[in-house]
């Protein structure tokens, strides 16, 4: 398994995130949030993530860039989750959504929690 987070993985592209929050759809496992969109993304790769940390919760960069590295960091760990279960391109934005000052080992295990809801939830769908 390849463990790593390239360049070309990161969404970076203004129409796919434009996308990604007028069509996407959202899971949730407090405190974090998965936005998706599983569509024509005009990209060869088979997932784009992007991560964010809301200025109104974290008023100091540095808080919000620790955040944006944990979750950019839990997110590589556990990709193999969702690139398994995935079978055309998706786009995902993970979002922390809380004041409180989580450790890595808890947002690690709500991050594979939030993965594996993802996972059961578009295979519930397209049973």
């Amino acid at each position: 398994m390849n463990f790593s987070y390239p360049k070309q993985e990161k969404l970076k592209s203004k129409n796919t995130i434009d996308l990604l929050f007028s069509e996407g759809k959202s899971v949730s496992k407090y405190p974090l949030r998965l936005v998706y969109y599983s569509g024509d993304t005009t990209e060869d790769l088979k997932i784009k993530m992007g991560v964010s940390v809301s200025k109104k919760h974290f008023k100091k960069a540095v808080d919000r860039n620790r955040y944006k590295r944990i979750l950019r960091e839990t997110y590589r760990l556990n990709k193999h989750l969702l690139v398994d279960a995935l079978d055309k391109p998706h786009a995902f934005m993970l979002f922390y959504q809380t004041k409180e000052k989580w450790t890595y080992d808890a947002i690690h295990t709500k991050t594979i929690q939030l993965f594996e809801k993802f996972v059961a939830q578009t295979t519930k769908k397209e049973d």
